[in-house]
């Protein structure tokens, strides 16, 4: 605003004095000079405006880096520029960019491997010798014209690197990038300014280091605030992780289970994405809706915090906190001991009162029906012991057989009892599996708690489903999953893909010690079983299948004899 008033009031005198032609020209070429430094001075500030805008609207972090070592050098006509970043827990500065024209190079922290710059030396004494950590350590901007011309600096080893590779480093612009605190968070340092006009290297002149200055307090405010979504973001999954790695933990036999979910719905969500003639050539998941369904994957059991682990890792019919088959088995070898015990009493008895041949054929006699007795329930025990750990199905026989040793009873003084309680008796006459109806339901509670769960979570708007695709992983499209009994049209399709991850893993892990691992064959084919009955999507399953998903995990995942 100012310099246009000047040039207006200039050109008025221009207009009163143009009787003078002398004075005139003087002053025609005052005004061009001023008008030219103006509009250059205008020029920069539109750029300057331009990087901010751009540089606040970045998100990637590397990209930003980048960014602001590039529009450095644009303003400043610089021909090489480096990027460090302070790192307070190694006390140094750690490089993360660097771009030289003339010697066609574009690297970051990623692509080289450059040591870091320490800010103090081995006493702890800050170290000012190099001239990033003086900056850094000080907070002062550092404009050299030469560097082989002064001494307030080690230069060595840039001297060392113009010797090896020819180049020849002469003005250097080096500033701080501070934060809203005024703390030091980076070193932006500029190399050989190039005059627009000649090409020839020039110093950085002055009205160039205030404009760099203003860049790099607009890069520090967009790269704290990139930082800190970067950490926020490493913070919320550090803390996800941490979740799904102790709901693993609850039970001996799923560790890993919810890390391989993931990296399944996540293949299968690649495969989508890659489908160009199927049913899905028309679906493309965004990288927000990837990380959503990412998200959602990690977290669909989190509702397992809150099921009792015996629950989560029953592994037999009668196992609670513990294993009741102990129980069951001395409580047999008690009614054992008891029998043995009447018996000898018995022995006694005739003894004591006739010793003659026939009593003693009485005793042989009595000592046959014990043993009988004794194998009777020996064998009693190990048929128990086979129904508790059977996975199958329990045939009718064998639950008559169940039922008719629970109405035996024994007596231990006036007292009498059932050789099996009621709860034992109805886990033991489970048809299938190891679960009573109420644990199942007590299972299936999970879907529930992973929906309320996560309803509390002040999810952004960009991962606003994640609660609704994480907890729908047990729906079923006929209306009978739970546990909000959703149909067809209401089950998104994320939800559907960590349902066929879920079951998959859940049939093929191999780290269960409870079950052999399962052949991928055998795998496949029940979850070929459930899409015929219409509990799992038909598409995402012959896409799977299609695609070779399931091969590509199971090669990475499982083992070699699971494939054959």
């Amino acid at each position: 605003m100012i310099i246009s008033y000047l040039l207006i009031l200039i050109n008025n005198i221009v207009f009163k004095l143009s009787g003078d032609r002398k004075l005139g020209r003087l002053l025609e070429n005052i005004v061009k000079e001023v008008r030219g430094y103006a509009e250059g001075q205008i020029e920069h500030i539109r750029k300057l405006a331009q990087i901010g805008m751009a540089l606040s609207g970045q998100k990637n972090l590397d990209t930003l880096l980048e960014m602001i070592v590039e529009a450095a050098r644009n303003l400043s006509g610089a021909d090489g520029g480096t990027l460090y970043i302070v790192d307070g827990k190694a006390r140094s500065l750690r490089f993360a960019v660097l771009q030289n024209d003339s010697m066609k190079i574009r690297k970051n922290s990623s692509s080289w491997d450059i040591p870091n710059v320490p800010l103090f030396d081995a006493d702890g004494n800050p170290n000012h010798a190099n001239v990033s950590s003086h900056v850094a350590i000080t907070g002062e901007t550092i404009n050299i014209e030469d560097v082989y011309q002064t001494e307030e600096f080690d230069f060595s080893g840039t001297k060392e690197y113009d010797a090896a590779t020819g180049y020849r480093c002469q003005s250097m612009l080096v500033i701080p990038l501070k934060n809203h605190e005024d703390k030091i968070i980076g070193v932006l340092q500029l190399l050989n300014a190039k005059d627009p006009e000649t090409g020839e290297t020039t110093a950085f002149p002055r009205e160039i280091v205030d404009l760099i200055s203003s860049l790099a307090s607009q890069a520090a405010i967009a790269l704290t605030n990139t930082q800190l979504i970067e950490d926020l973001k490493a913070l919320f999954y550090a803390f996800i992780k941490s979740i799904a790695t102790a709901i693993d933990a609850k039970s001996p036999f799923t560790g890993g289970h919810i890390n391989r979910v993931v990296s399944l719905t996540m293949d299968i969500a690649e495969a989508i994405n890659q489908d160009s003639s199927g049913p899905f050539k028309d679906i493309r998941f965004t990288d927000d809706e990837m990380e959503e369904l990412r998200l959602a994957a990690w977290m669909h059991d989190i509702g397992k915090i809150t099921t009792p682990e015996h629950i989560v890792s029953k592994k037999n019919k009668l196992e609670t906190v513990f294993d009741r088959i102990h129980l069951i088995e001395t409580r047999l070898l008690l009614i054992m001991q008891l029998m043995e015990n009447e018996y000898l009493r018995s022995e006694i008895e005739i003894l004591e009162t006739d010793n003659s041949e026939k009593a003693i054929k009485r005793i042989k006699l009595l000592n046959r029906e014990l043993q009988g007795k004794k194998t009777e329930i020996l064998d009693t025990i190990d048929f128990l012991k086979t129904i508790n750990a059977s996975k199958g199905a329990v045939d009718d026989r064998s639950i008559r057989q169940v039922k008719d040793i629970a109405a035996r009873t024994y007596r231990i003084g006036e007292n009498e009892y059932p050789w099996l309680s009621e709860n034992e008796t109805r886990c033991l006459t489970i048809p299938r599996g190891n679960l009573l109806d109420e644990e199942r339901r007590i299972i299936e509670k999970h879907a529930e708690m992973t929906l309320n769960i996560m309803r509390e979570l002040p999810f952004p708007e960009r991962f606003a489903h994640v609660p609704e695709y994480a907890s729908a992983h047990h729906e079923k499209l006929d209306g009978s999953g739970y546990p909000l009994g959703l149909k067809e049209d209401e089950i998104p399709l994320q939800a559907r893909i960590i349902a066929i991850a879920d079951v998959f893993e859940a049939l093929t892990a191999r780290d269960r010690p409870y079950k052999k691992p399962m052949p991928v064959s055998k795998a496949v084919e029940i979850l070929e079983a459930m899409k015929k009955a219409g509990h799992i999507d038909k598409d995402i399953m012959e896409l799977f299948v299609k695609k070779g998903v399931y091969k590509q995990y199971a090669e990475k995942k499982l083992n070699p004899q699971q494939l054959e």
